[in-house]
C-alpha cells in the first residue's frame, strides 16, 4: 500500500513502506475455534454526517462484500456514528439467542463481534466497544480508519474487552486521523499496528463524493475511498469470522430489521 508506516514521523519507515507496502499482502489474524459455533456479528460506522446507505462510502460498500462472503448467520450492519445506542441495541438483541430479555453469561462469553468505522465512526467503534465491555461482552476486533474523536470519547484508548486493534491514518488536511491508538491493558489487548498513509505524492480518486470535501478534506476522504486500505480491513474481518462460515448451520438465523 502506497505511503504506509507503522511508526508515526520515522521517515525512513515511510521511505521503506512507499517501495514494499504495494506488494504486501495482509497478514493472516488467527481466529478463535472454540467460539466459531456461535452467532457473530460485524457493526460499521460511517463518518460525519453520511447516511448509513451511502453507497458511494467504502465504509458501506464493504458491509455489502461482506454480506456477499458470508452466509445469513453473521449479521452485518452499518450505522450513522451518532446512532451508537441503537447499533448497542439491536446487537444486544441479536446476542440475546433464547430472546427472554436478558443475556446469559454463556451468550456474553461466546460473542463474536467486529466493529469498524471511518473518522467519527472510528470513534464510534471504540466507543460501542468500550459499553460492550461493560457489559462484560468481549470484541475481536476493531478497526479505526482515520478516527476522528467526537466530543466525549476518546478514541485513542482501546478497552480491554478488545482482543485485537488496528488503526489506519493520514496525517495531512485540515482533519485528519489519530495517529496511534493504545491498549488499557496490553496483556489482553493485541494493538495490530498504527498504519500511515500519505496521498500527498500518490492522490487517490474519489468519484462521487461532494466537492467540498474534495476541496477543504482530501486527504481525508482519500483514505476512505482507497481500496488498498479497504481490502485490507476487509482480509482482517473475513480472517477473524471464518470459522463462523463453517458452521453456519449451528448458528442462530439473523433477525429483520
Amino acid at each position: 500500500m502506497r505511503g504506509a508506516c507503522i511508526s508515526a514521523g520515522m521517515g525512513l519507515c515511510v521511505l521503506l513502506n512507499l517501495a514494499v507496502w504495494a506488494a504486501e499482502t495482509p497478514a493472516p489474524i488467527k481466529a478463535n475455534p472454540a467460539s466459531a459455533a456461535v452467532p457473530a456479528a460485524v457493526i460499521g460506522f460511517v463518518g460525519g454526517h453520511v447516511k448509513a446507505d451511502a453507497k458511494v462510502h467504502s465504509t458501506v460498500q464493504l458491509a455489502d462484500q461482506l454480506r456477499n462472503i458470508f452466509p445469513s448467520n453473521v449479521y452485518i450492519r452499518v450505522y450513522q456514528n451518532h446512532h451508537g445506542d441503537e447499533a448497542y441495541n439491536d446487537l444486544m438483541h441479536y446476542l440475546d439467542r433464547d430472546h427472554n430479555g436478558t443475556l446469559s453469561a454463556s451468550e456474553k462469553h461466546e460473542a463474536r463481534i467486529v466493529i469498524y468505522g471511518h473518522s467519527w465512526g472510528a470513534s464510534e467503534t471504540v466507543t460501542l466497544a468500550r459499553k460492550l465491555g461493560r457489559e462484560n461482552i468481549p470484541v475481536l476486533l476493531t478497526i479505526q480508519v482515520d478516527s476522528v474523536a467526537k466530543h466525549g470519547e476518546n478514541d485513542a484508548l482501546i478497552p480491554p474487552n478488545v482482543e485485537q486493534a488496528v488503526n489506519f491514518y493520514q496525517p495531512h488536511g485540515l482533519i485528519h486521523g489519530r495517529a496511534e491508538i493504545h491498549a488499557a491493558d496490553a496483556e489482553r489487548t493485541q494493538i495490530v499496528g498504527n498504519f500511515r498513509f500519505d496521498y500527498s505524492e500518490h492522490p487517490v480518486a474519489c468519484n462521487g463524493y461532494p466537492w467540498f470535501n474534495h476541496v477543504f478534506i482530501r486527504p481525508h476522504i482519500e483514505i476512505e475511498c482507497d481500496p488498498r486500505v479497504w481490502n485490507r480491513v476487509q482480509a482482517m474481518i473475513e480472517s477473524r469470522l471464518a470459522p463462523a462460515v463453517e458452521t453456519a448451520a449451528s448458528a442462530v438465523p439473523v433477525p429483520e430489521h
